[in-house]
């Protein structure tokens, strides 16, 4: 049984640098108040918190520091388990987590995760969600067993009967099966490539013994063959340089072309805009015996004087704009015929680079042949040596076919041991024993709280839910006040399921807002009736706004401001 002693907490949400401590243990039943935001729910996250580093509220770690103080967050637990005593120490800015058992710290492991795994693994048995079935009841994070997804309500049940070390150990030999199946597939890889070595090494043998001499005699003609070859490449490379030369010369006697083009064109532009400027004075004056913009006659002389000028510039610029286009013509020409030859030597590089490619590859050819050829010769000097190799190989060749039999029956071991291990073996028998006892103490729970219902779950945590009218009903369609009749009947269920199984079973019980939401006058005094007289070695904490329910419960806490700070105040 994990028995919560105390906790405590600093510039903790609302809470400033200075320690808010709770013991858990000064009486059965509690309640703590508080007006809305004075701190009474951070509890919940400091719980949360401290043990899997997480908080109940749907909010970031990081804002779990105090905004005003913005470091130093800590929080404290100790509890006992049998024997050992357990503190847990986690902090943020700076980053703490401590474990310490018996007084003594626990070693580090290689990360916060790992550590994290020991706490919830090795010494808690359980993990958020389990917790929060068990421990925790609240009315706005917690998720609610009956709301839970079928895996999820399985993997809470697993946690309580204490079973879930089945699926860990499926798990396991999941893996080792994998692991083995792998292995498999390498031997199975392993094997066939012995026997392909096996059957290349006779191969071997046999051409080493019978074709050597004849692969050496061919290799050479193939050398003589490349060898010639290759000369014939060199020569018509040598070919193909004179000829590159050549039209290199020829290119250079038309280079230059495009830029005289250029500058040509540029001339020709000019040109046909004072074409176009004499066409336009031209007009003006032929058209026009006055100004069109003052209607002042032209004088006559100056006019034809102006139209004779014009046309003998015209003339002139005619001239020269014909030997201008015969001179651009004769550079076009030039620049494509540089153009045709720059072509072709690309052409005759390329052939010259396809040339050198096959001449490296050849020599490269000729070098492998030589080799192969002195190795040929080595190795018919030592047919002995190849015939050892042989053997050695069909020796590994019965050493791997008896180890992938000996995984192969393994398989078959770890294959049964899996079928039990699986969700509908051992876990489904174990489960179906407690079936009957979790049906029998919900309906308990919930006639105590007079909610005259027949509750069942089915292998797949699916309801079946019977009212005396033998109405069949789901969770879904009953009111948030018998929803949480259900709630609770169930929460105390699962508390019940730890203290038989003795599995996850703790002495804290913690419920946030349950009746002032949900619960109406009657189910409260049901339910207060089950945490005083039916729920057994519990101490019970209750965070509600009802203020005037002080007088029925052992203990009060309550939570104020105090200068802007959240406090326990007396």
């Amino acid at each position: 049984m994990i028995t919560f002693q105390k906790i405590k907490w600093k510039n903790l949400l609302s809470t400033g640098n200075h320690w808010t401590e709770v013991d858990f243990q000064s009486s059965p039943t509690n309640l703590v108040i508080g007006t809305n935001g004075a701190g009474k729910s951070t509890i919940l996250d400091a719980l949360t918190f401290v043990l899997f580093n997480k908080p109940f509220r749907k909010v970031n770690k990081s804002q779990l520091v105090n905004a005003v103080n913005e470091r130093e967050c800590q929080v404290e637990i100790d509890f006992s388990i049998n024997t050992k005593q357990y503190k847990v120490q986690r902090g943020i800015k700076p980053s703490i987590f401590n474990i310490t058992v018996d007084g003594v710290e626990l070693h580090k492991e290689a990360d916060d995760r790992a550590m994290q795994k020991i706490l919830e693994q090795g010494i808690l048995k359980l993990n958020y969600k389990s917790f929060t079935q068990i421990v925790i009841l609240g009315s706005s994070s917690f998720v609610p067993f009956m709301q839970l997804s079928s895996p999820n309500r399985r993997e809470v049940i697993e946690d309580l009967l204490d079973i879930r070390i089945f699926s860990a150990m499926n798990n396991l030999i999941k893996d080792r099966i994998r692991e083995k199946k792998n292995n498999v597939k390498s031997l199975d890889l392993k094997r066939d490539n012995i026997k392909d070595k096996m059957n290349m090494q006779k191969k071997f043998i046999t051409e080493l013994e019978d074709m050597g001499k004849q692969n050496i005699e061919k290799n050479k003609v193939n050398i003589n063959n490349l060898i010639r070859e290759t000369d014939e490449y060199v020569l018509t490379n040598e070919e193909l340089d004179l000829e590159v030369t050549g039209l290199i010369e020829d290119q250079e006697k038309v280079t230059g072309a495009s830029e005289k083009l250029l500058k040509l064109n540029n001339l020709k532009g000019k040109i046909s805009n004072k074409v176009s400027t004499l066409t336009k004075e031209h007009k003006f004056f032929t058209e026009n015996v006055s100004c069109p913009t003052c209607t002042q006659p032209i004088e006559e002389s100056f006019r034809l004087n102006r139209i004779n000028d014009v046309q003998t510039k015209a003339k002139e610029l005619k001239k020269g704009y014909e030997d201008l286009e015969k001179t651009i013509n004769k550079e076009q020409n030039r620049e494509r015929h540089f153009n045709k030859l720059s072509k072709e030597i690309t052409k005759l590089n390329h052939d010259i680079s396809q040339n050198n490619t096959r001449i490296n590859l050849n020599q490269k050819q000729i070098r492998n042949l030589e080799s192969e050829i002195q190795t040929l010769t080595s190795q018919l000097k030592n047919r002995n040596t190849e015939h050892e190799k042989l053997k050695e190989f069909k020796g590994n060749l019965d050493k791997t076919t008896e180890e992938l039999s000996i995984q192969k029956e393994d398989i078959q071991y770890h294959d049964f041991a899996y079928s039990l291990l699986k969700d509908d073996g051992v876990k489904t028998k174990i489960i179906k024993k407690y079936l009957p006892f979790i049906n029998q103490q919900v309906n308990r729970f919930l006639q105590k709280m007079e909610f005259y219902i027949n509750f069942q779950l089915d292998e797949a945590f699916s309801e079946t839910i019977q009212s005396p009218l033998h109405e069949d009903f789901t969770y879904s369609s009953f009111s948030e006040g018998e929803k949480m009749r259900i709630d609770l009947a169930l929460l105390f269920t699962w508390r019940e399921v730890a203290r038989v199984k003795n599995s996850v079973n703790t002495n804290l019980l913690i419920m946030d807002e349950v009746f002032d939401s949900s619960l109406d006058t009657f189910g409260t005094d049901d339910f207060l009736k089950i945490i005083r007289f039916i729920i057994k070695d519990a101490n019970t904490f209750v965070i509600s706004h009802k203020i005037d329910m002080q007088d029925k419960f052992e203990n009060v806490l309550k939570f104020d401001k105090v200068k802007g700070f959240s406090q326990i105040v007396t």
